[in-house]
């Protein structure tokens, strides 16, 4: 029964290779009926009929076929009506009248007989061996057809399952992929949010001064480094400042922040640049959580001057100089790297040296400050930008200096170089209007943003009222 099953040949629909050897079977023997059966549990099932037209099953008990599967080789009757177990089957004692039977086993390679191949005839006769033999070979023609069908099925099934496999490998991949591009968007926002707490969400408006700032991460995946901020002191005295956290990610993202409010509450302390970074330094060294790292920063302190402009006192901590732009006479523009000597790493030596410089910064005048990220990005040639690169950018523009214009000229800058091996770039650019420019008091604010695409920038932006 068990071999019965794993042909999974009964119930199937009538097949045309058995249907012929039914056929042959009852031409080689010039007998009127014969049948291809399949003996089931409790059945006789007709795989293939000839001469016996609507009979799909009959039972097995008493059975011509039940008697036949049991033995290895052909068996005969060549009269059923003397036989003591064929004369009361219902083909021999129904209206049919069978009197000759004669069926061989269909025999397996592993040696279960799974059914027979049936000849049957109206009135008794007698059969050679060599028509036993004939018998035989239909039947092994049977076991044949069936091996086939049953590789046939193996190979179907098989490349069903290979089908199966791969749709469920190709939806696990874009189950992967859906959570992937999930995670990836949900990374994206909650650094870009993270971003968000790390600077100011609006600069301030400063009386007389105009100010802008624009921030780009390298990857909206990670949280950067850098930092700004601009803030008020004492006596009508503004603070800012900008710099660089080494690395990038949640743990630089701690630093950023733990830097940024100690220089607010230095400031508030003493507002003189070189002590607040000096106060950052300590900070840093006795956090045990910040670990080696360190950073870079210029700290600025501006006091209003009676021309209206502010003088401007800048202390350095390894950062890039900042760049006092002035215009000239021409209609050109004068660019001042404003570098303040002996400035050291904060953070990264307990008994780190800063330096200051004073400046003034006058009507019509601006101040440019960045990050490293800016000089270090590769221009199409492959070569950094640096300083050079970005001097000459910044006397080539026209001799319009203010703080807005100067931070959309420099993305501009930016959106033409490549983007690979892009680190995180702040600018932040500071400048008081011509005396013709605007009214006293009139601040532009700017966070200049773009969309949080692959190399999406946070901020916002602020337009004038």
């Amino acid at each position: 029964m068990a071999a019965v099953r794993r042909y999974d040949i009964l119930d199937t629909p009538p097949d045309g290779a058995y249907d012929r050897v039914a056929a042959l079977a009852a031409r080689l023997f010039e007998v009127p009926v014969a049948t291809v059966t399949i003996v089931d549990e409790d059945r006789i099932w007709f795989k293939a009929t000839h001469g016996l037209e609507g009979v799909t099953e009959i039972g097995r008990d008493p059975g011509l076929c039940a008697s036949a599967v049991l033995t290895d080789d052909p068996t005969v009757i060549p009269d059923t009506l003397v036989d003591p177990i064929a004369c009361s089957n219902p083909l021999v004692a129904g209206p049919m009248g069978v009197r000759f039977y004669a069926a061989a086993p269909i025999i397996t390679a592993d040696g279960y007989r799974l059914g027979t191949v049936n000849v049957l005839d109206t009135r008794p006769r007698e059969i050679s061996e060599a028509d036993s033999a004939t018998l035989a070979d239909l039947a092994a023609v049977v076991r044949d057809q069936l091996e086939l069908r049953l590789s046939a099925l193996h190979v179907v099934r098989a490349e069903q399952e290979r089908r199966k496999v791969e749709q469920d490998k190709r939806q696990a991949e874009e189950e992967a992929r859906q959570r992937a591009e999930r995670d990836k968007t949900a990374i994206a926002a909650f650094a870009s949010t993270l971003q968000r707490t790390l600077v100011p969400p609006a600069l301030p408006a400063v009386p007389g001064l105009e100010l802008a700032c624009h921030y780009q991460t390298a990857s909206p995946q990670e949280v950067g480094g850098d930092f700004y901020d601009v803030f008020p002191v004492d006596g009508g005295r503004w603070a800012f400042f900008l710099g660089d956290v080494c690395g990038k990610g949640a743990e630089a993202a701690s630093v950023t922040s733990l830097t940024r409010y100690t220089l607010r509450a230095a400031a508030l302390v003493d507002a003189d640049p070189t002590a607040a970074l000096k106060a950052l330094n300590t900070a840093l060294l006795l956090d045990a959580a910040v670990g080696t790292r360190f950073c870079t920063a210029i700290f600025g302190l501006l006091d209003p001057a009676p021309d209206g402009g502010f003088t401007v006192t800048l202390a350095t901590g390894g950062h890039p100089p900042a760049y006092h732009l002035s215009p000239t006479e021409d209609g050109g523009v004068r660019v001042e790297a404003v570098r303040a000597k002996g400035g050291m790493l904060v953070g990264a030596f307990a008994e780190a040296a800063f330096a200051s410089r004073t400046l003034h910064l006058a009507p019509g005048q601006g101040l440019l400050l960045y990050t490293d990220g800016l000089t270090e990005a590769r221009t199409a040639d492959g070569d950094m930008l640096a300083d050079t690169g970005l001097t000459d950018f910044l006397a080539q523009r026209s001799a319009t200096v203010g703080a807005g214009r100067l931070i959309d000229d420099t993305v501009a800058l930016l959106d033409t170089l490549p983007d690979t091996e892009r680190d995180d770039v702040a600018l932040l650019a500071l400048s008081v209007p011509a005396p013709d420019a605007a009214p006293a008091g009139i601040t532009t604010t700017a966070h200049s943003a773009a969309a949080p695409t692959a190399d999406a920038s946070v901020g916002q932006e602020n337009r004038r009222p």
